[in-house]
């Protein structure tokens, strides 16, 4: 199974160990990890075994953490992936450099995600979990056709849940 994913604009790989720099660096920026990993800034030790958890899910299940490029670069723009929630099943996740808000590549990874979830995975769902002061992020999973359906408590605060359908 090929696991790079791409979109008009966008090049979709697995992330890999020659990473660990790159995202080092995307994840620990306060304006990108604010609504992501509960606002914790992440060894690089941490960021290695998500690595490796990432290529065991890509093995196994077909599925796990791209990073995001544009076509016609190379700086990481973001990532974007499917993990496990709890006992529920498996959430979109993603993350933006500043540099590239407001340009539609966060929904437009996110649906490359869920759509490679919910076709070539067969997927009969897509959950998402947003931090309710995060508008953004419920632009993006409003604009993937995603509806709320539980709101959780979180670390820092309410969490929505949404879902996707296949």
């Amino acid at each position: 199974m090929n696991d790079v994913l791409a979109t008009e604009r966008l090049v979709l790989r697995p992330v890999r160990p020659g990473d660990l720099a790159e995202l080092r660096a995307h994840w620990t920026a306060p304006d990108v990890r604010r609504f992501l990993f509960d606002g914790a800034v992440l060894s690089s030790e941490e960021i290695v075994e998500i690595i490796k958890s990432s290529e065991q899910d890509f093995a196994t299940s077909g599925y796990g953490l791209w990073t995001v490029r544009q076509r016609e670069g190379t700086e990481l723009v973001g990532t974007a992936g499917l993990r496990q929630l709890e006992e529920l099943g498996l959430e979109v996740v993603y993350s933006l450099a500043p540099t590239a808000w407001g340009h539609g590549y966060a929904t437009e990874a996110a649906r490359a995600v869920v759509d490679h979830a919910l076709t070539t995975l067969g997927l009969p769902e897509v959950l998402a979990e947003v931090d309710e002061g995060n508008t953004a992020s419920v632009a993006v999973v409003e604009r993937l056709g995603m509806t709320p359906f539980e709101t959780v408590e979180g670390l820092l605060g309410p969490m929505v849940r949404y879902r996707r359908t296949g």
